[in-house]
């Protein structure tokens, strides 16, 4: 195990679930999509880790359609059987709706994100699940 004293950064899941999308008509019953990516870097070093979360919030935390975002790298200090401990970096955005992962998918920051950082990403596992806007 790595040596970190940094803070885990990512939004606890109490605070997930006081996200709310934007009110309009129609849209209570649309659920948020939480975008949960986990990346495992090649080279894991505090200069590359801070590289990315900083791209992370340079880059995506301005594109339309997200309600949160967090990105931070793993607590090395909890370290429980039941810790995946397989990764350095998490981000988990959280969008009003399906609609708005969609449009960031292709989005122009996006790809810029994904260029500046897959030189050194040696894994990605992405988990997207919904939740309700309440």
């Amino acid at each position: 195990m790595r040596p970190m004293r940094s803070p885990l950064l990512v939004l606890p899941l109490l605070l997930l679930g006081a996200c709310r999308a934007p009110a309009s008509a129609g849209d209570s019953d649309r659920p948020l999509l939480v975008h949960s990516v986990y990346f495992t870097l090649k080279e894991d070093t505090p200069e590359r880790r801070q590289e990315m979360i900083d791209s992370s919030h340079r880059l995506l935390g301005k594109v339309p359609g997200i309600v949160a975002l967090a990105v931070g790298p793993r607590d090395e200090d909890l370290a429980r059987d039941v810790n995946d401990l397989d990764f350095d970096i998490a981000l988990t955005i959280v969008f009003r709706d399906r609609a708005a992962h969609d449009l960031y998918q292709p989005h122009k920051r996006h790809q810029e994100f994904i260029s500046a950082n897959l030189p050194n990403v040696a894994r990605v596992r992405v988990f997207d699940s919904l939740s309700p806007g309440r």
